[in-house]
């Protein structure tokens, strides 16, 4: 009886789905349909345990959705209300000013948490404390470089490039004579093969020059053999040097004796090597060249005992110490007492090429003539201040300067040369008459009052 009563349920139920089925054969489903076979079944008590079972699951996931949906409707409501409360545009989706950088979702779903934990997304670095592995490179991918190398590729100069990056270079060097800088400026730059020619330009720009720039540049040329240039090179630079004697010659007269005391001085420091001169001997056309090789030999054959010709280019300005220019001026000074020749003086005065220390000159002067016997020192010594004034070699300034030290040290000088402010006397007044000095300078000059005692016919006074 009981599987008879199930069977007619099942048949109605059947019944009742047949029915939804349209025309065109298609059946139309619905869960009301199936609610409603199941409460009748329900009514009529012919459930058996497995129906039953399912329909609680059915109840119970039908009470989840709903209390899922009220919980979401009620968070996006909230939100909502923030987002109002916090100024937002009531208009945008959730009634809330966006976040920028946001990781909460837009659809009010989920519990606002970064995705993957913050270890996804783009741009991101990862989760907290994890260790990335070193990645091996793949030598079969197609962008793969292997152990690539970067490096600063300077272009070779040519000549004309050559000339206009190495004059300022020399001209600087002439100003502060560091060699260590102009070692630092070549390494920056990429001579290549036209490396000697540094050297030739140097020295031709050495010898339109003064001799201090001689002395610097022979300088010069021995601290960069052995570090950026060699020996070798340093003998095609003069090779070079002797083939433009005869151009050089047109502004420089002197070029070939002066490029033999290049030579000279460069096989001394060590900076060419000592055969240069052996292979000319008897292979030189030119008079220019075969006289400075010979100016060379002969300062190499007196100079043999010497390790540098340190001398070679004579005083080189400020770079000598105080004592050896006082020493030159005092042989200038006696030359020309010995000769009277006032062009040589001013010769030598101008190769010392200290403008500064002129007034040592003129106290040098000054103090011989007050050790000096009879007129003719006086007379010689003013003629060559005066001279020396007219040339523009000794200013007014320099001119007062080694005045006033004699002024000062006179006392001194009195001990011994007694005579000495007698013989100061006449040679500033002389010196005044040329116009040498001036008048203020004349008269402060330092005189010493003669006082002569009581004699018998002066009635007991003091005679001045």
């Amino acid at each position: 009886m009981r599987k008879l009563l199930q069977a007619t349920s099942c048949l109605k139920i059947n019944y009742k789905l047949k029915a939804n089925v349209g025309i065109t054969g298609v059946r139309s489903y619905s869960p009301l349909d199936e609610d409603e076979a199941a409460l009748e079944a329900e009514v009529n008590g012919n459930w058996t345990p497995q129906e039953k079972a399912l329909h609680e699951a059915r109840l119970k996931a039908k009470a989840k959705r709903r209390l899922r949906k009220s919980s979401s409707r009620s968070e996006s409501l909230s939100e909502s209300l923030s987002g109002e409360l916090a100024g937002g545009d009531p208009h945008s989706p959730k009634g809330k000013v966006p976040v920028p950088n946001d990781r909460k979702s837009r659809a009010g779903k989920g519990r606002g948490l970064p995705k993957k934990g913050g270890a996804g997304g783009k741009g991101v670095w990862g989760a907290a404390g994890m260790v990335y592995e070193v990645e091996e490179l793949d030598v079969k991918d197609p962008n793969y470089d292997g152990d690539t190398v970067y490096a600063t590729v300077v272009p070779e100069l040519d000549e004309k490039e050559l000339e206009k990056t190495v004059n300022p270079i020399v001209q600087e060097y002439f100003e502060h004579g560091d060699t260590k800088e102009v070692q630092m400026l070549l390494k920056d730059l990429n001579l290549g093969h036209h490396k000697y020619e540094f050297s030739s330009l140097a020295v031709s720009l050495s010898l339109e020059g003064k001799a201090s720039h001689r002395e610097l540049t022979s300088r010069l040329l021995s601290d960069l053999v052995g570090k950026e240039l060699s020996e070798s090179d340093m003998a095609r630079a003069f090779d070079k040097i002797l083939k433009e004697l005869p151009d050089l010659i047109l502004d420089t007269p002197e070029a070939p004796q002066m490029l033999g005391q290049f030579i000279a001085r460069a096989i001394a420091d060590h900076a060419l090597p000592m055969s240069f001169l052996d292979r000319y001997k008897g292979k030189v056309d030119c008079d220019y060249a075969r006289a400075a090789l010979d100016r060379a030999a002969v300062l190499l054959s007196m100079k043999r005992e010497m390790v540098r010709l340190d001398n070679v280019w004579g005083v080189g300005g400020g770079l000598r110490p105080v004592k050896h220019l006082v020493k030159e001026m005092n042989l200038l000074l006696k030359e020309y007492l010995v000769s009277g020749e006032v062009k040589e003086a001013e010769r030598c005065l101008r190769d010392l090429e200290v403008p500064h220390f002129h007034h040592e000159l003129v106290y040098e002067a000054v103090v011989m003539v007050l050790e000096s016997n009879g007129d003719t020192a006086i007379k010689m010594m003013c003629q060559l201040l005066k001279s020396f004034w007219k040339t523009g070699l000794i200013t007014v300034d320099q001119m007062n300067r080694g005045f006033q030290r004699v002024y000062d040290e006179l006392p001194e000088i009195y001990l011994d040369v007694p005579h000495a402010h007698t013989i100061m006397e006449s040679f500033v007044d002389l010196c005044y008459q040329e116009s040498v000095i001036t008048k203020l300078l004349r008269d402060t000059c330092p005189s010493r009052g003669r006082k002569r005692f009581v004699s018998e016919g002066d009635g007991g006074l003091i005679k001045n």
